[in-house]
């Protein structure tokens, strides 16, 4: 338990960085929570105008989740591993470090699958991708991937991450409570619509 506890402590600290604050700053782009949706993520970085600054800030965002998750397995075992994607996700969108105001955790969630199962992650990816490309929305294309993985996790043999990506998918629906009602309101911002 005490393992874990750290485990989770570490992961958490290491989730709470805020990669596009750190981009925004390193490019001159301003103060991301002024820009676009208010959001400290890829997405938001992108409506800065800036591709390379977004594409940076989706690298580091999915591979905090992706090195958390590959450290704890190697260290405590695969127990250690789900404890740690959980906490670097917790701690993307609950950041200490901006007052427990972060981002809505796809790049995360998305790095973080990929290192539980790379198979499974990948589906996410492509989840997103193929959604993204038709509707050029964002929102949508992580609500669908998220809430397809434990499915997706379940057909391929992943069982015991089920329970792991409902919680997470459930985190992200509630991390996305302002672009659902966009999206119902068809208002919602589409890929590449600059703040």
């Amino acid at each position: 338990m005490l393992t874990l506890a750290i485990t989770a402590i570490l992961a958490y600290l290491l989730g709470a960085v805020p990669f596009g604050m750190v981009m925004a700053r390193l490019f001159g782009l301003g103060d991301l929570r002024k820009v676009g949706s208010g959001n400290i993520g890829a997405t938001n970085v992108l409506r800065t105008g800036n591709k390379p600054a977004a594409f940076l800030t989706l690298v580091l965002d999915s591979g905090k989740g992706a090195i958390a998750v590959l450290l704890a397995r190697y260290l405590a075992g695969d127990t250690a591993a789900q404890v740690a994607g959980f906490a670097a996700f917790l701690g993307h969108c609950y950041p200490i470090y901006l007052g427990f105001k972060g981002g809505k955790g796809v790049a995360t969630f998305l790095g973080t699958v990929l290192a539980l199962a790379f198979p499974v992650g990948l589906a996410a990816c492509a989840t997103w991708a193929v959604v993204a490309a038709v509707f050029r929305i964002s929102s949508l294309a992580a609500l669908v991937a998220a809430a397809l993985s434990p499915v997706v996790a379940w057909a391929l043999g992943y069982g015991e991450l089920s329970l792991l990506l409902i919680a997470l998918a459930a985190l992200i629906f509630l991390r996305h409570r302002a672009n659902i009602a966009r999206l119902r309101s068809g208002t919602e911002p589409r890929i590449g619509d600059k703040s």
